[in-house]
Formats: C-alpha cells, sequence, structure tokens
C-alpha cells in the first residue's frame, strides 16, 4: 500500500507551512498539497473545474481546517461523506475551534479524529510531529470513481 497524498486545507499560509514543515520533521515524506478554502478541495476531490483534480487510483488523507473562506470545513467533510466514493476518505479536523458542539457536528458527519491546534507555539510543534507519527501507522484505501 502506498503511503497517502496529505491534503492540507487551510487558509492560514503560516499554518500550513508549520503542519507540512513539522510533519517532515517527524520522518512523513508523503506528497503534500495545500488548498487554501473548502472550494478548491471540493474541486480537487470531486474533479470539477480547471485546477488540479485527484487521480483515481490513489489514497489521500484530508487535514481539514473548519474555518475557512468560500466553502467552509464542515460542509466540506458534509459533502465528502455524502459521496459513496469519497466517504472511504480519512479526515482529520486540524483546527482553534475547541467548541464542543462543532467537535460533536463534525463527528457526526463522519471525521475520523477532531484535533484542536494549541495555540502556544511549542505546543502547536509538539502536536503536528505527534500527528505525524500516528499518520505513518494509518492505512488508506484508494478512491476511484466518485
Amino acid at each position: 500500500m502506498n503511503a497517502p497524498t496529505l491534503l492540507i486545507v487551510d487558509d492560514d499560509d503560516g499554518h500550513a507551512l508549520l503542519v507540512r514543515d513539522n510533519l517532515r520533521e517527524a520522518g512523513l515524506s508523503n506528497l503534500m498539497l495545500h488548498f487554501k478554502d473548502g472550494q478548491a478541495i471540493l474541486d480537487f476531490l470531486f474533479q470539477r473545474g480547471p485546477g488540479p483534480q485527484r487521480q483515481e487510483g490513489r489514497s489521500f488523507l484530508l487535514l481539514l481546517d473548519i474555518r475557512m473562506p468560500k466553502v467552509d470545513g464542515v460542509e466540506v467533510l458534509r459533502q465528502i461523506k455524502a459521496d459513496p466514493e469519497l466517504r472511504k476518505l480519512p479526515v482529520i479536523i486540524l483546527t482553534t475551534t475547541d467548541d464542543p458542539r462543532e467537535v460533536e457536528r463534525c463527528h457526526a458527519l463522519g471525521c475520523n479524529v477532531y484535533i484542536q491546534k494549541p495555540v502556544d507555539y511549542g505546543k502547536f510543534v509538539e502536536a503536528v510531529k505527534n500527528l505525524g507519527l500516528f499518520i505513518k501507522l494509518v492505512l488508506v484505501p484508494a478512491l476511484n470513481g466518485h
């Protein structure tokens, strides 16, 4: 089984860069793609629009922020988990939001893991490195049509 492509969806370039760099620091060599809003990741996953689109037969793991422009993370999650093929895609919510109602809603919609981004820089770095160690162990099925 091939290592999944990591799809980092975060409108904050600084957070996305920190996530990518610290996942590398944890030893991940997976291909990583960054998307700045929910519409861009939906277009990629559902293979629509002029931008990049996912290739069939590949595996992906989604690191998804909630608060984003155009389409928020909760709606992205809802659309992915409503699709018969895309519902296999593992979704890790990685956000600053710790509202218990948001946690409940995301799990009810089918997120696999919900992680609150620590505000403290050192704790954030440590959390992402630990996430990297976790991702190394995760087996992810390939996605085919939609």
